[in-house]
């Protein structure tokens, strides 16, 4: 549709809906790059989409690859979202011209779960539910299926939600290497080997102040999760010594789940399993993402199928019994027979939980500048697999999320057996309750007993939270307020 280095021209006019109508243009083109105007001379070249609001009349020129333009208009009323229903315009004509119908239709929210959850609570029958998300979003029926399955699964997880309490967050961003694919601020051991020490430090000191602040508020931890990056790049040693400093200034009696991700296969050894064991967390993640290792070459891992079975087996012997593993559907060179392979063999395995991604081509991965070249994997094929699959073996849907620039327009699906549903995993789609993040590039979501919801982010890259870690605390404030703030409204 445009070249790499091109971009398809919107123009807005009378409104400023960008965000609803590139999201929507993506869900046709999702390595496309786009430029935004308001003046109807800037709708030129060989594709463009026009934009326009006069009153309740709502209009859309689309033109693409050089071909005719579209052209249509529709009236609204008072009681019509003009920002979706100009997207819906949009959408039948990019439908129509490329003969694509995304099976999530015009939602292009992450959390189609929640949209759910908000109709069950309302005491609404299945078939109303999905009457209502079909023809406001023309989602198919089963995408809607998958959505109400984790909705039914999800829903008494978060009525026992305590909202009082939070969870908490560590980041420990690093990588052996960085995946094609990856678009998180995740940095190679290579070049992160010399601040490694100073970044420890530091995550040590933040956690300290956090539990001083928790201590301060009476406030329960709930979860705690360990991400990045891959936390086991890190040391033995070195992971003792942040897990330590979590132990010796957090209340770990009353946490109801504490996760590490082990991740990647080639950093898991027997003395670091045993350090996590130790010192209190009983959910690990094992991530072989695939195990077809011509795949994992070309996505720029530095392990084997083999190494990730046997990272498995290790951790079993460790004596784990909360594991969970994720796998990538749509990865470049993967077949489907290859993906079925990697399911059930994984299946066998028996881990207590297992996550299905779809391939995400974010525009900060290495793999964006190929543009569609690697995503012609039939991704559509795999998930369609990996749910009956999964189902008929005992791993129930309970979280989702969905992304941009999503191979197939597709979506991310956490399956577990009865019992073993990752709470983290559930309250941080939900965002019902507060979660403080600990670490390079984490994120603090505040969540304030009327709903609202505030985000303190630190800085991305090691340096930068290292060399302004002062200043970044001073942000602290704000948690301690919210915290009172949750605790004042909790009846006594």
């Amino acid at each position: 549709m445009t070249t790499d280095n091109s971009k398809m021209p919107i123009v807005l006019i009378g409104n400023s809906f960008k965000y609803e109508i590139e999201a929507t243009l993506k869900l046709f083109f999702n390595t496309a790059r786009y430029s935004f105007g308001s003046d109807r001379s800037e709708a030129s070249g060989d594709a463009y989409v026009v934009a326009e609001v006069s009153g309740d009349t709502l209009s859309a020129e689309v033109k693409l690859r050089g071909e005719a333009p579209v052209k249509r208009s529709i009236t609204v009323d008072d009681t019509q979202d003009k920002e979706h229903e100009i997207c819906r315009l949009i959408y039948h004509i990019l439908s129509e011209k490329t003969g694509i119908a995304p099976p999530w239709g015009l939602m292009t929210g992450i959390r189609p779960v929640k949209k759910v959850i908000e109709l069950m609570r309302r005491e609404l029958p299945k078939d109303e539910i999905f009457a209502r998300l079909r023809d406001k979003y023309e989602v198919t029926d089963k995408k809607l299926q998958l959505a109400y399955d984790t909705a039914v699964n999800q829903l008494p997880i978060l009525d026992r939600i305590d909202s009082s309490a939070v969870s908490l967050y560590v980041s420990i961003p690093f990588c052996p290497t960085r995946c094609s694919y990856c678009s998180f601020v995740s940095h190679s051991m290579d070049s992160a080997v010399k601040l490694m020490p100073e970044y420890i430090s530091a995550l040590c000191r933040e956690l300290e102040i956090i539990g001083k602040i928790v201590k301060d508020t009476d406030t329960k931890i709930d979860t705690i999760y360990f991400g990045g990056g891959t936390p086991t790049s890190v040391s033995a040693q070195e992971l003792r010594a942040i897990m330590e400093t979590v132990e010796k200034n957090f209340d770990l009696d009353k946490v109801r789940e504490y996760s590490v991700e082990a991740g990647r296969p080639d950093t898991i050894t027997e003395e670091k399993l045993h350090v996590i064991k130790e010192l209190g967390a009983e959910r690990i993640s094992v991530n072989p993402q695939t195990l077809n290792d011509e795949v994992l070459k070309v996505i720029g891992r530095q392990h084997s199928g083999d190494d990730a079975v046997k990272a498995f087996e290790l951790a079993r012997k460790v004596g784990f019994k909360n594991i969970n593993t994720d796998l990538i559907a749509g990865l470049p060179t993967e077949s489907a027979d290859s993906f079925r392979h990697t399911l059930d063999r994984m299946i066998e395995l028996d881990p207590e939980s297992i996550t299905v991604h779809t391939l995400t081509i974010k525009r900060s991965a290495n793999l964006f500048e190929s543009g569609s070249a690697n995503i012609k994997n039939p991704a559509a094929e795999m998930v369609d697999y990996s749910i009956p699959a999964l189902m008929s073996h005992g791993y129930l849907p309970y979280y989702m999320y969905r992304q941009k620039n999503t191979v197939d327009n597709l979506e991310n699906v956490g399956y577990a057996k009865k019992g073993f549903e990752s709470y983290y995993n559930i309250f941080i789609m939900d965002e019902t309750q507060t979660i403080l993040g600990a670490g390079c590039a984490a994120s603090t979501k505040l969540v304030y007993p009327d709903g609202k919801i505030e985000r303190i982010h630190n800085y991305k890259f090691p340096y930068e939270y290292i060399r302004s870690f002062d200043k970044l605390m001073d942000k602290k404030e704000e948690v301690t307020e919210c915290l009172r703030k949750i605790k004042s409204v909790q009846p006594k």
